[in-house]
């Protein structure tokens, strides 16, 4: 039995972020791409090597592999938003008859297509916009005549691995459809089950044999980078990705209750307390809201704290103060590119966490009408939202800022350990006031629209809505 997607999935409101996420993927691997072939070109005319075009596509081939890791976990969280607030649906469908499996793959299916849209859409408009700003820079004379590709062949690979890592994210976020049962289309129910004692066991196996194999991992690259050995670094990046991976997995038992802990400091208005209800009231979608974001400031800190690390430490390499000063440049200007190219991943997460809040609110239309209808004003169910957002992005935030603290400083000792006594750690403050002034401005974009839309709607308008 086939089932149509839009009756799993939705409008194409609910399912935008999708191809809109998949289409920031496929913009930055296009650009990127174009724009390492720019400066390869570029230095083969000023007599550099050949080689230093194979670098730099190395070099975008793992910013872009991040991209679509970030993507694919955006997705994944807002497939399973998505499906979760549209179980009633769902059981109603299996009530009718579907099995869970055709509505699995009508999930998927649906993602799929979305995001090959936005993933081909992305790389055409990248490839449009870096070949219009590279004309405008050669017409002004900021960059040599030269023979410059004009699309990335290598962008229609991304694109195919981008529209993949969506149908694998969406096949892992649309898990919720096999526990929907036609019971639950009798009773009403709109929150997904939690998941069985078994599976809660498995979870924290998981989460505590990848957390401590990463910690390991990463002690042994601290270690090598002591004895000077250049494989230190890539032991550190293999400790890094079984602990993320470790975290992800283990999020949903630890998230929650560090959003209650932040949700206390909101205040105990009547606003404030519904906030901090609504935000620990369904763990699933807490974690969901906050991982994606957890990923991008971690992405971001690990990288400027590294090399804030590795600037701190300069002046003891037994170099001289010029010599110093100049590797310190040096490093300050790569730490400036390295981060900027970086921050793409950290939109991309930024994006999926203000939708995921913008859907979290549609979907409780109804019980917003309640509120309004018992005397909650306008501002009040302003406050409650922002609050809330509040409450998921600050914590989302300030654990990315740790993880990339330490991460950071694990790797900048994994590559130069040997040089210097001790642990050196690297604050980069320009970044941290950066992440903090960009989280500012996050809450207001995940909180003012989906308010604004929400006090819109007449109380019994709203308390007619199934959501």
């Amino acid at each position: 039995m086939t089932t149509r997607s839009d009756l799993v999935l939705g409008s194409k409101r609910e399912v935008g972020t999708v191809g809109l996420v998949a289409g920031m993927a496929g913009f930055y691997a296009s650009a990127l791409l174009l724009c390492s072939d720019l400066l390869a070109v570029d230095a083969e005319h000023a007599g550099g090597s050949s080689s230093v075009g194979v670098l730099l596509g190395a070099v975008a081939s793992v910013f872009i592999a991040i991209a679509v890791y970030v993507a694919a976990v955006v997705i994944a969280n807002g497939v399973d938003t998505v499906v979760a607030g549209r179980l009633r649906q769902i059981a109603v469908l299996r009530l009718l008859g579907a099995d869970a499996g055709s509505l699995r793959r009508a999930v998927v299916r649906g993602a799929t297509i979305v995001a090959a849209c936005g993933a081909v859409a992305g790389v055409l408009i990248g490839a449009l916009v870096s070949d219009v700003t590279r004309a405008v820079l050669v017409a002004r004379g900021s960059l040599r005549t030269g023979d410059y590709t004009w699309f990335p062949v290598l962008a229609l690979p991304s694109a195919v691995v981008i529209t993949l890592a969506a149908a694998s994210a969406a096949w892992v976020g649309s898990r919720v459809v096999l526990r929907a049962t036609p019971a639950q289309a009798l009773l009403g129910a709109t929150v997904p089950a939690p998941d069985t004692q078994r599976m809660g066991r498995l979870r924290r196996l998981a989460t505590v044999g990848l957390i401590g194999s990463g910690a390991l991992v990463l002690a042994l690259a601290a270690a090598l980078g002591e004895s000077g050995t250049a494989v230190g670094f890539l032991v550190a990046v293999l400790g890094a990705m079984l602990s993320g991976t470790g975290i992800l997995v283990g999020a949903r038992l630890v998230v929650p209750t560090v959003v209650a802990l932040a949700s206390r400091l909101l205040g105990s208005d009547p606003a404030s307390r519904v906030a901090a209800r609504n935000a620990v009231r369904e763990p699933g979608r807490t974690t969901r809201s906050t991982m994606g974001l957890v990923i991008g400031v971690t992405l971001v800190t690990t990288f400027a704290a590294g090399f804030a690390a590795m600037r701190a430490s300069t002046y003891d390499w037994g170099q001289t103060a010029a010599q110093a000063a100049q590797t310190d440049e040096i490093l300050r200007n790569v730490s400036v590119v390295m981060v900027c190219v970086v921050v793409v991943s950290s939109a991309i997460a930024a994006v999926g966490f203000v939708s995921t809040m913008s859907l979290a609110v549609i979907q409780r239309t109804r019980e917003i009408g309640l509120l309004r209808a018992l005397g909650f004003t306008a501002g009040q169910v302003r406050t409650m939202i922002t609050k809330e957002s509040v409450a998921l992005s600050a914590t989302a935030i300030a654990s990315g800022m740790v993880l990339g603290l330490l991460y950071g400083a694990l790797g900048a000792q994994s590559l130069i350990g040997f040089r210097n006594d001790g642990f050196v750690w690297g604050l980069p403050g320009w970044v941290l006031g950066g992440v903090a002034v960009a989280g500012v401005g996050l809450v207001l974009a995940a909180s003012w629209v989906p308010s604004s839309r929400a006090v819109a709607v007449a109380p019994v308008d709203a308390l007619r809505a199934e959501g």
